[in-house]
């Protein structure tokens, strides 16, 4: 049971209680199995690709540049996720404190809301290639890339430490079930005895703008990018053109789609949470290694050259 202090008329959770997935004992066993199998494929995959495009100098590009930048944030989503749902899988104890759960709620929101930015960094990078190819080395400078990173990181952590930082005053009192596999910072609204609308405005806002400045980038650099495509005459040279955004566009769908209606749920009332972020924070870090990997010509022959290489020195 999770320990609670009395304080005055009412009590004070100090801990919470995770149910995680919805299952009967045998079939949380297999999901334990399921899970693992997809953390093992996403730390491969996501690590390879970190590993080929830092090591093969062909891939010293801007695209591929930001491609390892989003590896590891996918890596860093995924560990801060998996391995707490697979220990809540085999537990009989499912508890973790406030302090934990709030420290989580950071690390997955600042993780996920950088990702965020970045994927819109990339969509103005493919607009820069595609549309205007003559001047892309003037325009994505070695300096505006890091530049354009390190933004990207330090939006995200300060998105995320004002939420975490106004949802840490918050008190939690007898509601203190979560049916959920993770703490997010949705959930921990309904388990609160504090008045939490000023802490809801927050976050509705700074999703809205997180998620809504970061999708105009996208959508107008594909506006332009579609444009561009369709101005090419040749049907060779229009699948050319798409096949270097295809990965990135299909990236975006999934991550935008399921994590901003992930952070639009307030509550615990809506089954769908579970599947939204298990679509965003599980599915999209083990797809995305494969989808830019199996779809870009480049990367594939880079993997064929590191594993030669590794074989040959063996």
């Amino acid at each position: 049971m999770p320990s609670i202090l009395a304080t005055g008329n009412h009590s004070i959770v100090t801990e919470f209680i995770l149910l995680g997935l919805p299952a009967q004992p045998h079939i949380q066993a297999l999901l334990f199995v399921l899970f693992l199998g997809v953390y093992l494929l996403t730390f491969t995959g996501n690590l390879l690709m970190i590993l080929v495009i830092r090591t093969d100098s062909q891939l010293h590009a801007p695209m591929y540049f930001f491609l390892s930048h989003l590896s590891f944030l996918d890596l860093c989503l995924t560990s801060v996720i998996v391995p707490e749902m697979l220990d809540n899988l085999l537990s009989q104890r499912k508890s973790i404190s406030v302090e934990g759960c709030l420290t989580q709620v950071f690390f997955i929101f600042s993780t996920a809301g950088i990702e965020a930015f970045l994927l819109s960094v990339m969509a103005y990078d493919r607009y820069a290639a595609i549309c205007h190819p003559l001047l892309y080395g003037q325009m994505m400078t070695r300096q505006l890339c890091g530049g354009l990173v390190w933004a990207s990181w330090g939006l995200g952590f300060l998105d995320a430490l004002i939420n975490t930082l106004m949802a840490w005053n918050l008190d939690f009192c007898e509601a203190r079930v979560m049916p959920h596999f993770s703490c997010e910072l949705p959930s921990l609204f309904s388990l609160s005895c504090s008045d939490v609308s000023a802490n809801f405005a927050v976050l509705l806002g700074s999703t809205l703008l997180h998620a809504l400045g970061t999708f105009l980038l996208v959508f107008f650099s594909y506006t332009g990018i579609v444009s561009t495509i369709l101005s090419i005459s040749s049907t060779t040279g229009r699948s050319k053109a798409f096949s270097t955004c295809s990965s990135h566009l299909t990236t975006v769908i999934l991550f935008y789609g399921s994590g901003s209606l992930r952070y639009l749920i307030p509550t615990l009332s809506s089954p769908m949470e579970l599947f939204f972020s298990i679509q965003y924070s599980v599915v999209t870090p083990l797809v995305n290694p494969f989808v830019y990997s199996l779809k870009n010509k480049e990367v594939k022959t880079a993997l064929n050259r590191m594993l030669k290489k590794v074989c040959n020195f063996k």
